[in-house]
């Protein structure tokens, strides 16, 4: 094919359009992962949605088959590996192929480094790195076969930056980083990308307890220079940007949706003073 044709044919269909394929999402009985798989429905890909506990995504199913796609749900605990055989092997003989898939679950103990006892560390990153690891290596035997595949593996801005508190968590997310660069080396020759999707700091489920507390999101506003914690909807765009064919030539990258964070974000100049109010009437 020239390199004329091979244009013209890699445009025909709109940008971002992932009508035609399936897509896997870890952990969406809440959180980002329904929003993630939300997202990658309203470009037109099919869904398999997964959690531990199957009923629990009952309503989730009920509301991406409203959108007009094709979606089933699994069981699957990405700390066992038998489990992650079954529901891959389950999704694979429902749907044919999995040409999508997005590494979500994980999971977080929020204590002072010198509180985490062994159990702590052993599960959190038994959830974030060590199930990341083994599901993509379950799902990408089949992508290989098929020369083809979309691989986001879902770190945090705690890869690249230290936050007191979430050391173990830190570690994992760092690690998943680590991870998605040696995967891309590996499978970029079957035609797999890999890819790590970074989000900075936004409300959900395992955080939103800080959220309450109004001056530590004052405080954290201000190192944030687009001046927001980030809203899920922020992440729907690098999700199908990740996903879809327009990323064809990007792998190994962590993208991070982080509003600048991860820049420094330290004021390297004191704060412009308020003007004091003027007294009103005469």
């Amino acid at each position: 094919m020239s390199e004329a044709q091979h244009h013209a044919s890699a445009h025909r269909s709109p940008f971002f359009d992932l009508t035609g394929r399936v897509a896997l999402v870890t952990g969406t009985s809440r959180g980002l992962g329904q929003y993630f798989a939300r997202a990658l429905a309203r470009a037109g890909a099919d869904l398999i949605l997964t959690s531990r506990n199957r009923n629990a995504l009952s309503d989730f199913e009920q509301e991406i088959s409203a959108l007009g796609r094709r979606c089933v749900s699994v069981s699957l605990d990405v700390c066992n590996e038998d489990s992650i055989r079954s529901a891959v092997g389950e999704a694979e003989s429902t749907f044919g192929a999995i040409d999508i898939l997005v590494n979500n679950a994980g999971m977080n103990i929020r204590k002072p480094a010198i509180d985490v006892t062994w159990d702590d560390w052993n599960r959190i990153l038994d959830t974030n790195l060590r199930g990341t690891f083994f599901v993509a290596q379950a799902v990408a035997k089949g992508m290989i076969q098929r020369g083809y595949g979309r691989i986001i593996n879902v770190g945090s801005v705690t890869s690249v930056a230290g936050y007191a508190g979430l050391g173990p968590y830190g570690a994992s997310r760092g690690g998943v980083r680590q991870l998605t660069m040696s995967l891309a080396d590996d499978w970029g020759p079957h035609g797999i990308t890999v890819n790590c999707l970074a989000p900075g700091w936004f409300r959900t489920e395992q955080n939103k307890i800080m959220y309450e507390n109004q001056e530590w999101v004052e405080y954290l506003c201000d190192r944030i220079p687009l001046k927001r914690p980030g809203r899920p909807d922020d992440l729907d765009g690098p999700v199908v940007f990740l996903a879809s064919e327009e990323s064809r030539y990007v792998t190994g990258q962590t993208l991070l949706v982080d509003g600048g964070i991860s820049t420094g974000a330290t004021r390297a100049l004191p704060a412009k003073p308020q003007k004091p109010t003027q007294p009103s009437g005469s």
